[in-house]
C-alpha cells in the first residue's frame, strides 16, 4: 500500500464529493474509501472543516490562468472568468464547497488576488473591485447551478422530462418562448452574460470620461 499522505485524503474527498456530495463527507467514510484506520487521518488532517478546506484549495489550485498582462484588461477578466468557469465545470460539486469556505492559504486566495489586481488596474477601486469580483463569481456559480441542473426553474427541459401543458391563454409569452426555453447550449449561455457583465463594467468606467478605446467597448 503506497503512503498516506494529505493530498491523498484531499483526492478521495474531492472523488466522492463528486460522487455522492459533500454530505457524505466524513472522517470515517473517507478511511473506508482508503482502506484505512480513521485515525490514520489524523496524522495529516485534523478535523472535517480542514478536509473540506483541504478540498477547496485543490480545487482552486487546478484553475489553469493563462492571463497576459498585456492584454487589456476586458479580455483579462474573459480570461478569468472562463478559467474558474472551467474548473467548476470540471468539479461542479466541489465547487460548491469551494464558495461555501473561507480560504486563507495562499492556493486558496491566488485566483481572488489576481482577479482583484485586474481590476484595480482597469480603474475599480477599493470597494467596487470587491462589488465586481462577487458579482463574477455569483455569475459564474449560477451558470454552474443552472447546467448541472440543480436549479431547473427556466433552465433546459430534460430529454427525459414531457414538456409541461401551459395555457397560452395565461402565458403567452411563455408559450411564445417554449422552443428557446427547452434547449440550452451552455457555452454560448455563459458567453453571452460574461458578455453583458464586461460591457456593463467598461460603461461604468466610461461614465467617469474616459475614451471609447479605454472602455473597452471594441471587440
Amino acid at each position: 500500500m503506497s503512503t498516506l499522505n494529505r493530498a491523498k485524503i484531499v483526492a478521495a474527498a474531492v472523488d466522492l464529493i463528486e460522487r455522492e456530495g459533500a454530505d457524505a463527507i466524513s472522517m470515517r467514510r473517507i478511511a473506508a474509501e482508503l482502506g484505512v484506520g480513521v485515525m490514520s487521518l489524523y496524522n495529516h488532517v485534523p478535523n472535517k472543516s480542514a478536509l473540506l478546506d483541504g478540498v477547496a484549495e485543490a480545487v482552486l489550485s487546478g484553475i489553469e490562468f493563462t492571463d497576459d498582462p498585456s492584454a487589456h484588461w476586458t479580455e483579462r477578466v474573459r480570461i478569468q472568468a472562463r478559467a474558474f468557469r472551467q474548473i467548476a465545470h470540471d468539479y461542479p460539486r466541489s465547487t460548491m464547497v469551494v464558495v461555501s469556505r473561507q480560504l486563507h492559504s495562499t492556493a486558496g486566495m491566488i485566483p481572488a488576488e489576481r482577479a482583484l489586481a485586474t481590476l484595480r488596474e482597469a480603474g475599480f477601486k477599493g470597494e467596487e473591485a470587491v462589488r465586481m469580483l462577487r458579482m463574477f463569481i455569483a455569475y459564474i456559480v449560477g451558470s454552474l447551478l443552472r447546467e448541472v441542473g440543480v436549479t431547473p426553474t427556466f433552465a433546459p427541459v430534460r430529454p427525459d422530462v414531457p414538456m409541461p401543458d401551459v395555457d397560452p391563454a395565461l402565458f403567452p409569452e411563455l408559450c411564445a418562448g417554449a422552443p428557446d426555453l427547452a434547449v440550452c447550449d451552455h457555452e454560448a449561455e455563459f458567453e453571452f452574460g460574461l458578455e453583458l457583465l464586461v460591457q456593463a463594467m467598461a460603461v461604468r468606467l466610461g461614465e467617469r470620461g474616459l475614451t471609447g478605446h479605454e472602455r473597452g467597448l471594441e471587440t
